[in-house]
């Protein structure tokens, strides 16, 4: 058996390029080293190793991210340069795997070769093509979808009974499902919003009215109503931009604005109330009356008149994503009509898609910003919208596909240059 200390030297290196996921450095390997020998000491060779591997998993350098390197010397404050290839290699695994690289990654920085156009780009399609890049579903279009929030919604049960946690968890696996068919299948991004197929289980065709879906196992299913394409018909979505006992038309308009439009809506003055709830003693009244007789006052019908037309649209879909004709509490038939400030129809999900999609650069640009902050780990600035409009542009020759844009972020100078401290040391 090995004992000697350059075995163990060996040994952790190996573990600490493991965990670290870089080329290990003296001052990397010195304090395993202090606890290989406290180890040894107090007992034998494995002891010593076994204090080594248990300080390299305490490690910071293991807990946390940081991305290695450090500024060129003698370079001006706020000078911008380029990031090594080992620094490339890291913000790329956690760009689109949400962890360290992997060895062929970390072979290519090695020998300078990652930052080369062909190889990065060849890059960039062997991780998308890795089902460790399903993560950009759960971490980044969770997060842009606002769907996280699905696990925190309690539908009232009693106006939605039917409701259970196999169905919420059936809404995120529909979700997860869907998403990743897009983006990691080189699909136009705008398939999003009109794709005609889905992922079901029985549990969730049936919560949708669909027949001839039998058994727990999510298959894709094609389908023929158009009010369910895409992500306005995805319960999710319907959910999160609900109240637990009633639709809002705002709530869900203000998303689209949002989320897929990329242009939120200016929050409601402080001293508004936004308390839709009738005074007693009040006639039933529909959300969209309710909603009307809100816009009265001059101040809330300069948002509303925007924002409502585009979530009344959606506004036959309840709180957990069953199509209605009339309002469950009190009875009312639902008036999805609306109509936007340019005079066009939105009567419906449909309507709603297909003025979205006659011109999808807002979508596409507002994607691709989202992406890029995900990508970055940071806001954008105003002399980052330059480098979005031309991502979206060249994105464009190749119909708008997930890798076109991520490869344009990838490639772009925010994603491969940094800026040295300015004098203030920020």
């Amino acid at each position: 058996m090995c004992s000697s200390d350059l075995c163990a030297t060996q040994i952790l290196t190996n573990l600490a390029h493991a965990a670290f996921r870089r080329p290990i450095e003296e001052a990397d390997l010195s304090p395993l080293m202090k606890f290989y020998r406290e180890g040894r000491a107090e007992r034998d060779f494995d002891t010593g190793i076994q204090k080594g591997l248990m300080a390299t998993l305490a490690s910071t350098k293991f807990l946390y991210r940081a991305e290695p390197g450090a500024p060129p010397a003698n370079l001006a404050p706020g000078s911008a340069y380029a990031v090594t290839d080992l620094e490339l290699a890291w913000r790329l695994s956690f760009f689109l795997w949400s962890q360290g690289p992997d060895e062929a990654l970390l072979a290519l920085a090695h020998d300078g070769k990652l930052h080369e156009p062909a190889v990065l780009e060849r890059e960039v399609h062997r991780l998308l093509a890795d089902p460790r890049s399903r993560s950009l579903v759960t971490n980044f279009a969770f997060q842009w979808l606002g769907v996280r929030k699905i696990d925190t919604m309690d539908p009232d049960p009693r106006l939605y009974p039917a409701f259970d946690e196999d169905l919420r968890r059936a809404f995120k696996t529909e979700m997860e499902l869907f998403v990743d068919s897009i983006l990691r299948d080189k699909r136009s991004v705008i398939d999003l919003l009109n794709a005609k197929h889905t992922f079901l289980n029985e549990r969730l065709a049936r919560h949708y009215g669909l027949p001839d879906v039998r058994g727990d196992q999510f298959r894709r299913v094609e389908l023929d109503d158009s009010h369910r394409f895409g992500l306005f018909g995805k319960g999710s979505v319907l959910m999160v931009t609900s109240y637990p006992d009633r639709t809002s038309p705002v709530l869900r308009g203000a998303w689209v604005l949002d989320t897929v439009l990329n242009s939120p809506p200016t929050p409601p003055p402080p001293t508004v109330s936004t308390d839709l709830t009738p005074p007693p003693g009040d006639p039933p009244r529909s959300v969209r009356e309710r909603l009307a007789r809100h816009r009265t006052m001059p101040s809330c019908n300069h948002c509303h008149g925007v924002i409502d037309p585009l979530g009344q649209a959606l506004e036959n879909f309840d709180p957990v994503g069953e199509w209605r004709l009339k309002e469950r509490n009190n009875g009312i038939a639902i008036d999805s009509t609306g109509t936007l400030a340019d005079g066009r129809p939105v009567n419906d999900p449909g309507e709603l898609r297909t003025v979205i999609t006659d011109d999808p650069t807002l979508f596409v640009r507002g994607l691709t910003e989202r992406l890029m902050v995900f990508g970055l780990g940071r806001g954008l600035k105003h002399y980052d919208m330059p480098v979005v409009r031309r991502i979206v542009a060249d994105a464009k020759r190749d119909n708008y596909t997930f890798e076109s844009l991520v490869a344009g972020v990838v490639k772009s100078v925010p994603f491969r240059m940094r800026a040295a401290p300015d004098a203030a040391g920020e």
